[in-house]
């Protein structure tokens, strides 16, 4: 049996591939908690992943080049650490739906509720209408995605809000998905219209790049971008443990079959307008309409209207689709199929030596930012700080976790 390769005197104690916030994360306990060398490298121009956001040069806008990214957690471990890095907005978010020419606001509560159905009710009357709509199906007979929703939230608000939006979203029609899809179709009987129910709820003040750059910001920390880790993995796998969070099938050759992502289109306009819509959010409801949501950043940083340039507004028409090979994957679709194959990347995984496998690529999960942080600190203090720390054997995997 030959001997594993030794690291070099030059070689970083970790490699982190993907300078997203689970890569940064790690890096940063890494580098200022243990002191250890950490290579971070990403294929990508920028870091920060689908974090990143730059000014747009005509209006000075901060956009956030991969779609919306509100922060929010009720995580006291990961709110304490963020506000390392950057202080927080009172941002609060708030989306709004349109459909039929008419907007409403999301998500479901007691204003939605009395506007389209055309009448005054009380939170009572509220929850007596929606019980009686969605006694139509029972919640354990529903075969497929409509008649789950039907059953939770009845036919008129499902035919409304969610049956267009979804079949624009996966492009199938909602008879054809699975039931399991959706757990649960909140109705809140308030006027409450916060998008989330998180204890902290903000958007960093400088922007989601200040924030990365900063985690990134340490001696013992190397970023090198525009890297691929497949023209440099000979050099480090077997020398030193490798953090991964790129697509766990491509790590793997797709040697089970290639993982099913869904992918955003975003088209991204200037208008000569100082407000197109009134908010960050609309949603498109109508199947008709191609595109699933129309984003104005102005909206998510109204503190900064003196640095924006007056009569003009950066909008970005999202659209849903399938990720092509080229594509770059958001959404799991998490078929039974891939999570067959899932299964086995993990047994990979686990047999492959000194590497640690996270983030939503590595795992296959959509994580919010928040989940993203809290997983790689669950990481840091389970498996690398014990291995750097105290000697513990450096278990590989982490697909699962």
């Amino acid at each position: 049996m030959s001997n594993p390769p030794q690291p070099h005197s030059s070689d970083p104690d970790i490699l982190v591939v993907g300078a997203g916030f689970f890569g940064l994360t790690i890096a940063e306990r890494c580098a200022a908690d243990l002191g250890l060398k950490v290579l971070v490298i990403d294929r990508r121009s920028h870091i920060g992943g689908n974090a990143y956001s730059e000014r747009e040069p005509e209006t000075g806008v901060e956009v956030h080049k991969y779609g919306a990214h509100l922060f929010h957690t009720s995580n006291e471990r990961v709110w304490e650490y963020v506000n390392r890095f950057t202080s927080f907005t009172d941002y609060k978010h708030r989306v709004f739906g349109k459909y039929q020419g008419q907007v409403y606001s999301l998500p479901m509560n007691l204003g939605l509720i009395n506007q389209f159905f055309g009448r005054s009710h009380t939170p009572d009357e509220a929850r007596a209408l929606i019980a009686e709509q969605s006694s139509e199906i029972a919640t354990d007979q529903a075969s497929n995605l409509e008649e789950k929703a039907i059953s939770l939230i009845g036919r008129p608000l499902y035919e409304a809000f969610i049956k267009g939006y979804t079949a624009k979203q996966w492009q199938t029609d909602p008879r054809e998905l699975s039931a399991d899809i959706i757990t649960r179709l909140p109705v809140r009987y308030t006027f409450d219209n916060r998008w989330f129910n998180d204890r902290y709820e903000g958007l960093p003040v400088d922007g989601y790049t200040a924030w990365l750059e900063r985690m990134a910001d340490h001696p013992n920390i190397e970023v090198r971008l525009e890297t691929d880790f497949f023209d440099v993995a000979d050099e480090f796998k077997g020398r030193v443990p490798i953090v991964y969070t790129g697509p766990v099938d491509e790590y793997f050759g797709n040697s089970e079959g290639r993982l099913s992502w869904r992918t955003v289109d975003l088209e991204e306009s200037v208008v000569e307008t100082d407000d197109f819509q009134g908010t960050g959010v609309v949603n498109y409801n109508d199947q008709d309409v191609p595109y699933t949501r129309i984003i104005e950043f102005k909206h998510f940083h109204p503190e900064r209207v003196k640095t924006h340039l007056p009569g003009k507004t950066v909008i970005v028409h999202e659209y849903s689709r399938f990720a092509g090979v080229d594509d770059e994957p958001y959404y799991p679709v998490n078929t039974a199929e891939d999570r067959e194959k899932l299964l086995r990347y993990r047994d990979l995984a686990n047999k492959e030596p000194m590497v640690l496998f996270g983030g939503r690529l590595g795992t296959y999960k959509y994580l919010d930012m928040h989940m993203a942080i809290g997983s790689a600190l669950s990481m840091y203090d389970n498996k690398l700080r014990p291995h750097f720390a105290d000697g513990a054997e450096l278990k590989s995997g982490g697909v699962d976790e």
